[in-house]
């Protein structure tokens, strides 16, 4: 890793935790000469990659793929609980796939600081889940797995068709919160011995809900919805959910993300638009990029909307290492 990705390697994590991104302090000889060409052709080239766009937006390969998966995850614990047949037992909290213990890091996390030691079961069960996202990226869990962002995901796009309508304004929060909400958790599990955040999670009670039946914690969820159709888009997955920061951190040195290529992008910023998280997609605004090739930093949940929205194929899955050997 050359000095500026190294730079920019840490300046993604600080973003992660809450830091606005910010343009960078230096960037590669090769990266700059591509800048200083583009200032000069951008504007002949941005109409033809618009026009491009425009037929790009109507690919939704990773997007149709990752529904599916998100899908037949949920509904396989499901169908294992009312069919009986012990496939995939509990729920995404705490699961056990063909005998072998899943159990989430963030609620694991929670539990022993409750109890105030180290369960060894917890640990054992843990550590699948851990190298698993290890290897995936971390926050894939979160648009790949977790039933609210789904149902949030759908509740968008209702947003920004009111505020298309201009019914409702999108208003910024500071995400800053979502570390505090982290910490703040953690100090109420140690300090009450019960495992607060689990009883508001909307990934567990979604996930309890389709394989139990419905309960009166789904009116925490609507309302949840609510808050972010008419006042704040994706509020609790981009501000408040501590979930997305733990698989955030595990995810920091994944060899799988989104990798950004400098000399084919036209930045006309629809990546950031379709974006949950689009302070990561901050190298993408001319004159950001520290090299010609950039990682996405460790809070992309590799959803693949930005893949899918490219028309220049600027933004890919890669894997690190591999690429290179093919």
């Amino acid at each position: 890793m050359n000095q500026f990705l190294k730079r920019r390697f840490f300046d993604q994590i600080a973003v992660m935790f809450g830091r606005e991104p910010k343009k960078p302090a230096a960037i590669s000889a090769p990266a700059q000469q591509i800048h200083v060409l583009k200032r000069a052709t951008n504007k002949e080239k941005l109409q033809a990659a618009t026009l491009a766009h425009e037929r790009a937006k109507k690919v939704h390969k990773w997007r149709n793929l990752r529904w599916a998966v998100l899908i037949v995850v949920n509904l396989m614990f499901t169908f294992s609980f009312w069919l009986d047949i012990q496939i995939l037992e509990g729920a995404l909290t705490a699961s056990r796939f063909v005998g072998f213990h899943l159990i989430d890091l963030n609620s694991a996390l929670q539990v022993m600081l409750a109890h105030k030691h180290i369960i060894v079961n917890l640990v054992i069960g843990t550590a699948t889940v851990f190298v698993l996202w290890l290897i995936l990226g971390g926050r894939s869990f979160c648009s790949w797995v977790c039933p609210y962002h789904l149902v949030a995901e759908w509740a968008e796009k209702i947003h920004l068709y009111l505020v298309q309508k201009k019914l409702v304004t999108d208003q910024n929060i500071d995400r800053r919160l979502r570390t505090l909400s982290w910490i703040v958790f953690a100090v109420l599990a140690l300090a009450t011995g019960y495992t607060m955040f689990e009883s508001i999670s909307p990934t567990g009670i979604l996930s309890r809900a389709l394989i139990y039946g419905p309960g009166l914690a789904l009116l925490w969820v609507l309302a949840l919805l609510v808050f972010e159709v008419f006042f704040s888009r994706r509020a609790w997955c981009r501000y408040a959910c501590p979930i997305g920061l733990t698989y955030g951190v595990v995810g920091i040195l994944s060899p799988v993300r989104v990798k950004y290529k400098l000399d084919s992008c036209f930045h006309e910023g629809d990546c950031r638009k379709v974006c949950l998280v689009p302070h990561v997609l901050d190298t993408v605004i001319k004159g950001r990029a520290v090299d010609t090739e950039v990682p996405i930093g460790p809070d992309c949940t590799r959803c693949g909307l930005c893949v899918d929205t490219c028309p220049t194929g600027s933004l890919t899955f890669d894997v690190k290492g591999l690429s290179k050997l093919l």
